[in-house]
């Protein structure tokens, strides 16, 4: 008898959104940038299925919130949606994050389907199962695991997008393939952007797949997917979100190299040559001035810290991350030399 590692299912297809499979009291929560033809037909004109709701969400930190939630369920319960039906969320990160935060409440827990819209949701998050909300001003404070029934990759979306998406998209994917190893770096490394994303796409959830199998619930190895994260949260939070996600993780990246070079841990040549990879995004995504206190407060609140000291994912080279707790005031000196220097 084979012995699965993980409790949920773990897979993706590729199809078209034009096959949206919608039941009677079904119940679609949909990014609000989001207007597809297809679905509006199918949900709104079937005579089959005329009453389903579409919920259209602002995809934005702030939609995240705590209690910007309560709205949402309230309408679904009112709804008549019964534990039978299934909430079909259609979108990036933000609407996967609140329609797999719903549906694990819900009733105790009701099946949800996922189409990921964004380059950042296709290639990262829609694996993994982690539902992440934001309690006021902090980010992903609440959350649990709760992956969808069903995941569909539909990359004509990513035709729609804006560079600097896709660049996030880019960014974020870019984390899995330092933490792998050389093959996975090197192929990132010569991989042509400027080409069809589905072979990216593709490799990076490969990687992200095998990782989550061997530590679902986040307890040990699958840590290191921290990497360039803990930074990167850091430089949403203080510039108000106005930093995209995967663009912020790339910096993050950096200054997780960065740190690692200043304690030793690698050479000024192996720092450069992940610079010159990681300058893919960063190199035209400019950050704006970020206050280095606000920055520390910002760090000090994050879940990996112990007592005083702040835990981060450091490198000894690409594919050796590890967690490390390092002094505040150390923290402090290093920032001020990476946004100075």
């Amino acid at each position: 008898m084979e012995i699965k590692s993980t409790i949920h299912n773990y897979t993706y297809e590729f199809d078209s959104i034009d096959n949206l499979n919608v039941e009677l009291g079904d119940y679609l929560i949909i990014d609000d940038n989001l207007h597809v033809p297809s679905i509006e037909k199918t949900v709104t004109n079937n005579s089959k299925h005329p009453h389903n709701p579409i919920y259209y969400v602002k995809a934005n930190e702030y939609s995240k919130e705590y209690s910007n939630i309560t709205p949402i369920i309230d309408d679904i319960i009112k709804s008549g949606f019964r534990k039978n039906n299934k909430i079909i969320a259609i979108g990036g990160g933000v609407v996967q994050d609140i329609a797999g935060f719903i549906s694990s409440i819900l009733y105790r827990g009701v099946k949800w389907v996922f189409y990921p819209t964004t380059l950042l949701s296709q290639g990262d998050s829609c694996i993994g199962g982690k539902t992440s909300i934001n309690f006021k001003e902090l980010k992903n404070q609440l959350g649990n695991f709760y992956p969808p029934n069903k995941i569909v990759i539909d990359t004509n979306f990513l035709k729609t997008l804006p560079k600097i998406q896709i660049d996030s998209g880019i960014g974020e994917m870019s984390h899995y393939f330092f933490i792998d190893g050389l093959e996975s770096f090197n192929f990132y490394k010569n991989y042509n952007l400027s080409f069809d994303l589905k072979d990216l796409i593709k490799k990076s959830l490969s990687i992200k797949k095998t990782m989550v199998e061997l530590d679902e619930f986040d307890n040990g190895p699958r840590k290191v997917f921290n990497y360039g994260h803990t930074f990167g949260h850091s430089i949403e939070s203080v510039t108000n979100y106005n930093v995209p996600h995967g663009i912020a993780v790339s910096y993050g990246m950096d200054i997780a190299n960065y740190f690692s070079l200043k304690k030793g841990y690698i050479t000024l040549k192996e720092y450069d040559e992940m610079k010159n990879v990681l300058n893919k995004v960063i190199l035209n995504n400019k950050l704006p001035k970020i206050d280095i206190n606000m920055m520390v407060k910002s760090l000090s609140k994050d879940k990996k810290n112990i007592g005083e000291n702040i835990g981060l994912i450091l490198t000894k080279g690409v594919g050796v991350m590890f967690l490390e707790q390092n002094n505040i005031s150390f923290v402090r000196e290093y920032l001020k030399d990476y946004f100075n220097g």
